[in-house]
């Protein structure tokens, strides 16, 4: 994706195949069409049904924490503390960082309403952004 800051071209590309860039950006599943199960890397069959074909289905922006929890401890170069989680969007789980948020239990509920968002991981020599997402609280949260 190329867009126009300030005169200046600017290239992203998303850091997994599944989250998928634009005015809208939003997560795509591998729906499998036998059972419903849905994945967010690519199959050669379904682990629930043995099924071999699958759709790509949108998954959407909002969703509920179900699970979390605060990692203070991580490989050399990775911030801590920060949250890891497990959201609910409809259904689907997802397995994301609960970002834009104070990593402590003051903060960090289950039950908390939360959004999808995106963000810049790294920059190459030549300005290209790499893209990834987190939830980030909705509203008071």
């Amino acid at each position: 994706m190329d867009h126009g800051v300030n005169g200046v071209k600017v290239s992203q590309i998303s850091l997994v195949d599944y989250l998928v860039l634009g005015d809208a950006p939003r997560l795509v599943a591998q729906e499998c069409v036998s059972c419903g199960a849905r994945y967010f890397d690519r199959r050669n069959a379904c682990a629930g049904c043995f099924g071999t074909e699958f759709r790509s289905v949108s998954v959407g922006t909002e969703g509920t924490l179900r699970s979390f929890t605060i990692v203070a401890h991580a490989a050399p170069g990775i911030p801590t503390p920060f949250v890891a989680g497990v959201i609910d969007v409809d259904g689907t789980s997802v397995k994301s960082n609960i970002i834009n948020i104070s990593p402590d239990p003051e903060h960090v509920r289950l039950g908390m309403k939360v959004r999808l968002t995106t963000h810049v991981v790294g920059t190459d020599d030549e300005g290209t952004d790499a893209i990834g997402f987190g939830f980030e609280p909705i509203g008071g949260d």
